[in-house]
């Protein structure tokens, strides 16, 4: 038992950073289907690793379903277990659905009168403005509301620094023939140039990515395909968006691969705050030749 544990954490210790973090997605039990009246289940989970539900189910309050003609449908059948959340839908039109999982809220981390005293008394001086921000006995507020900044953070706080958050979780599924994804244009999102729902084993794809409709360059993305458990590297792919937002890449091999990236701006929405972290995750299948 003590031997199967350190072999444990010694494999965990040699994997990279990103290798352990949570990663959130959205898996569908098929991503391309033919018939009448077809369904696809939707597991929807965060977890440690691809694709199995380890850590926290995803909350469903904010997903979208967007139909090959606009409309905007909800998830059915939801359900939310110990480590992961399903739901179904019901594919009524030919073409591709993009399902979603969006998040937008604020986060604020604080100093107050204590902790800036605890700071002094440790280093012997009153630490800068947004120093510690959220030292020793500081706030954080995570996953609000920006009426939540308002009622939340002590009338005594130092140094309150606010971020607005916009996240994006998603996958497509087509039904028949695939369909044009149209861009939402809000926030950091995929605009295919290839379908992603026609992704070939040793076939190159192109794909770009947005920022509020407009190309984002210099993004480094990373895609890491599924079932980590049973290997010992990521084995990840790293790319970087061009000047017009696009890159490419070859899948190595057939299966579930997961697509993250991140940036962030000055564009808020929300007066308190000084900086917009965006963030984009697609999960993708890749068929075999």
């Amino acid at each position: 038992m003590k031997r199967s544990l350190s072999l444990v954490l010694a494999i965990a210790a040699a994997l990279p950073f990103s290798a352990l973090a949570h990663k959130q997605w959205l898996v569908p039990s098929s991503t391309v289907l033919a018939g009448q009246d077809p369904w696809v289940t939707i597991d929807a989970a965060v977890s440690n690793q691809l694709y199995y539900p380890d850590h926290v189910p995803m909350r469903l309050d904010n997903v979208a379903i967007v139909a090959p003609d606009g409309s905007v449908l909800k998830p059915q059948n939801p359900a939310t277990g110990k480590y992961r959340s399903v739901f179904d839908v019901q594919l009524e039109q030919e073409g591709t659905y993009r399902i979603s999982n969006l998040n937008a809220g604020v986060s604020a981390r604080w100093d107050t009168p204590e902790s800036l005293a605890a700071a002094k008394a440790a280093q012997g001086a009153t630490p800068p403005a947004g120093g510690p921000g959220g030292g020793p006995r500081g706030g954080f507020l995570r996953n609000a509301t920006p009426e939540d900044l308002a009622t939340k953070i002590p009338k005594n706080a130092k140094n309150v620094q606010v971020t607005e958050g916009v996240g994006r979780v998603e996958t497509f599924v087509t039904r028949g023939a695939p369909s044009d994804i149209a861009p939402a244009g809000k926030g950091l999102e995929l605009a295919p140039v290839t379908h992603p729902n026609d992704l070939v084993a040793g076939e190159e794809a192109t794909f770009k990515l947005l920022v509020d409709g407009k190309p984002a360059a210099g993004l480094e993305i990373e895609i890491v395909r599924g079932s980590t458990r049973y290997r010992n590297a990521q084995d990840e792919i790293t790319v970087t968006t061009a000047a017009d937002g696009s890159f490419r890449v070859t899948w190595p091999e057939a299966g579930m691969y997961w697509l993250e990236t991140s940036t962030t701006d000055a564009k808020t929405s929300v007066p308190q705050a000084k900086q917009r972290r965006l963030s984009y995750v697609a999960t993708l299948e890749v068929l075999p030749q």
